[in-house]
């Protein structure tokens, strides 16, 4: 495993003397830690693949925030927009970015200056280096090396405040708008800059404005705002620097790309305050957003900052692990804990309101965005049930409200409806809280929008809704020759989300032929199931399967990955396909394979390997890849099979291998938290397999104890005092003081209240687990039980 040295030298994971002198928080009192200074914002910021640019950014933020922010490190649109092998930095930029590659929207930047008013990108970006640079989910700061400015940046959820520690020099800010439809105002007697961005990269009304407003606590003694004389014929264009002008005492300016410069005169070691918020809504919404901030200074503020994380990562306490395990599992928590993201503002009433990223309106209610629900069903949703359900209550309230003003749930929005991944994956994240009790009001329209996603697709927007749902639910599948690709994946995802239809039908009481209906189709992954080579395959609309088969070829029927991928991908039926592949024995021999190939591809439908490829490769896992999250939960699947000792090995083997608390720390995509909330659940010993059940399939526990700490004020208490690195395998568990030889924990018994006592060993045993009574939940099982 690489090491690392932390300290000032690691990003400031140690904490910084800004922030050291303020008070601890209530839960890091309570436990005896700071939970947010062992987090690493930069996890995942520097790549192991050729590309280099990483997969996360250090995003400066509240819990579920609307606003966050991060050093801008690329030029305006890369959606890597830092990169931890940079060297420069550009602005500090309000983001609301979930993944690099779907980019960002209603970004602004603002960036200090010294000497002369330098406002393009590539004039006024300055040398740093990570040795001054700290980065903490409550605080940013760097050392700007050009300019000799120290900048600080501290948020609430839509606001920030920045401190900048200027020289005895004449000093700028400069406030970037950016392209695409910008529009600034200085306003002196105020000590105030105004405006908005519009830009975007889809996802958005025609009206969509970020309204921004900051407030100097230094009177301007230079103003001046820039942009450029003609707008470029593609929207992709950059405008050269000859086609920008700063125009001196010149207040106000709308156009393609608009900025402000205010300057101050400043002695050295001098500070001066920004306070930013910004709003979807409207200006006088951003101002509301301001007072977010209060009458606090920095400090205060920064503490508050620091509370509001401990509070968060403190409902799940870790014991008895090294340091850099707490500090990935703190930063894996943290990610969780980002996305989706707060949409709503609080209007003057004190009463939630939106604007509305599906039809422009501003409406009343909860909305949340920036998630793509192909990755984050699975495990990310999951957590937000057990560990903040009151959270996910907003964001159902929200799912609710996006299927009133569009006609679908999204199934990845940011802020709107976008086109990319596939599956009706919304009916697995709203099946799965309402049967977890976190129930919205308003069930027929709950049950109204589920529907109408299965019989249906966006008119605009392909991946939303079911693509190739006419074939589905006649054929029972997807066809391969239909021109619609990545037909298996879908088959296999729709049937999935069916089942969780299913399982919602039966909860809300619908009429048993709505409930047969989507039971039969539940059953449909079992129409690409090619027993020539146990294995998932395309299938032709007559029936035939698609020739040639490569099980190795990703992309083409599968999405991101290649048949032994997605073969898996029965969630909640692990025992059918078990009796398709004719018996535990096969099933295992299967799963094994995956593990003992050499990590061989076929890239011929993509032309290259693309970096999801890369990842599994160098990772050297067989063909297991845990960059991408088709076979993220395979693992799990030995439990189904009386092996589940195979699922403590290699649990473990991912935790330690592919994940560190460095730049490099992830393996591949973290996705808006999934990535992140696998480590936080396989750590905990536990997996939601199949989200819809009640059913946790057991692995193997990363720490001696655990605390669970639930919102209804019970814990649930994981003890294993055997437990190391060599001690990975379960020979004895208790449940409240009764042994207990489930492969699976249930939601009930964690919300009880549990206390769960693990004997951890070297070897592994062989009997526990292995009849089947012990077996966690398949479709097949109920259907036979009935």
């Amino acid at each position: 495993m690489k090491k690392y040295i932390f300290g000032i030298a690691a990003a400031g994971v140690l904490t910084a003397v800004s922030v050291a002198s303020c008070d601890r928080s209530v839960a890091a009192e309570k436990h005896g830690k700071d939970y947010a200074d062992l987090v690493n914002p930069l996890m995942g910021s520097q790549s192991t693949f050729e590309l280099s640019t990483g997969n996360t950014y250090p995003a400066v933020a509240r819990p579920w925030g609307m606003n966050f922010w991060t050093p801008q490190t690329g030029p305006m649109g890369d959606g890597w927009q830092y990169q931890y092998t940079a060297n420069k930095i550009r602005g500090f930029k309000q983001t609301h970015q979930p993944s690099p590659w779907i980019n960002d929207y209603g970004q602004f930047s603002i960036m200090p200056v010294t000497g002369s008013p330098k406002f393009l990108e590539d004039d006024r970006k300055s040398w740093f280096s990570h040795k001054g640079e700290v980065a903490k989910p409550y605080y940013y700061k760097a050392y700007l090396a050009d300019f000799d400015v120290v900048t600080e940046i501290t948020p609430t959820e839509r606001a920030a405040m920045f401190r900048f520690t200027f020289p005895e020099d004449s000093s700028f800010v400069v406030i970037d708008a950016f392209d695409r439809g910008s529009y600034v105002k200085i306003l002196p007697e105020q000590n105030k800059v105004i405006g908005f961005t519009t830009r975007n990269s889809g996802g958005v009304p025609d009206n969509f404005r970020n309204y921004f407003v900051m407030e100097f606590d230094k009177p301007f003694t230079y103003t001046a705002t820039f942009s450029n004389d003609v707008a470029p014929k593609d929207k992709d264009t950059r405008i050269a620097p000859s086609g920008y002008s700063l125009k001196d005492n010149v207040l106000e300016q709308e156009g393609w790309h608009t900025g402000a410069v205010v300057g101050f005169k400043t002695t050295k070691g001098e500070q001066v305050i920004a306070r930013v918020a910004s709003s979807f809504i409207s200006p006088e919404q951003a101002e509301r957003n301001l007072a977010e901030l209060g009458d606090n200074g920095f400090d205060e503020l920064t503490a508050q900052g620091r509370d509001a994380w401990n509070d968060v990562l403190g409902r799940i306490d870790v014991e008895g692990g090294n340091l850099d395990q707490e500090r990935i599992f703190y930063s894996c928590l943290y990610r969780s804990s980002l996305f989706p993201r707060k949409f709503y503002e609080i209007d003057d009433g004190g009463n939630p309101v939106h604007y509305s990223p599906y039809n422009g309106q501003v409406l009343p209610g909860y909305m949340y965005t920036d998630t793509g629900l192909w990755d984050t069903f699975r495990a990310l949703f999951p957590l937000l049930n057990l560990a903040y359900p009151s959270v996910n209550q907003e964001i159902q309230e929200g799912l609710l409200n996006a299927y009133r003003e569009s006609g679908f749930f999204p199934e990845w929005a940011s802020p709107g409806h976008r086109g990319c991944m596939v599956g009706n994956n919304s009916a697995s994240v709203l099946a799965d809280a309402y049967l977890k009790g976190i129930k919205v009001e308003d069930t027929e329209t709950l049950w109204a929008g589920i529907v109408n996603g299965t019989d249906s697709v966006h008119p605009e927007v392909s991946s939303t809704g079911r693509l190739g749902h006419q074939y589905y639910n006649t054929l029972g599948y997807v066809p391969y020759d239909v021109n619609i690709h990545e037909n298996a994946a879908r088959t296999l995802e729709y049937a999935y989300d069916d089942w969780a239809i299913y399982k919602l039908a039966q909860a809300l009481g619908r009429p048993q032929e709505e409930q047969q209906l989507y039971a039969k189709r539940a059953m449909n992954y079992k129409n690409l199931f090619d027993k020539e080579t146990n294995l998932m395959r395309g299938r032709n609309a007559d029936g035939t399967f698609a020739t040639p088969f490569s099980p190795l070829k990703w992309g083409d029927a599968f999405t991101e990955g290649n048949s032994w991928h997605y073969t898996w991908s029965v969630f909640h039926d692990p025992q059918g396909l078990i009796d398709l592949m004719g018996g535990k024995e096969t099933f295992v021999a299967m799963m094994d394979s995956v593990f003992s190939v050499p990590p061989v591809f076929d890239d011929s439908y993509y032309g290259f390997p693309i970096h999801e490829i890369r990842e599994m490769q160098v990772m050297n896992m067989g063909n297991y890849a845990h960059g991408n999250q088709p076979i993220q939960h395979m693992i799990y699947l030995y439990d189904w099979a009386g092996e589940p000792w195979k699922t403590q090995y290699w649990v473990r083997e991912v935790m330690d291998r592919m994940y560190t608390p460095t730049p490099d720390g992830y393996c591949g995509d973290e996705d808006n938290g999934q990535t992140s909330a696998w480590y936080v659940f396989s750590a905990m010993g536990f997996y939601p397999v199949a989200p819809g059940t009640d059913e946790y399939a057991l692995g193997s526990p990363l720490f001696k104890k655990i605390t669970i700490n639930l919102e209804n004020g019970k814990k649930v208490v994981i003890d294993a005092p055997r437990n190391s690195r060599e001690n990975r395998y379960i020979d004895g568990m208790k449940v409240n003081g009764k042994s207990y030889d489930r492969n699976y924990i249930t939601y009930p018994m964690l919300m009880d209240g549990a206390r769960i006592d693990l004997d951890m060993a070297s070897k592994p045993d062989t009997v526990r687990g292995t009849d089947p009574s012990a077996f966690p939940y398949s479709f097949t099982n109920e259907l036979k039980s009935n």
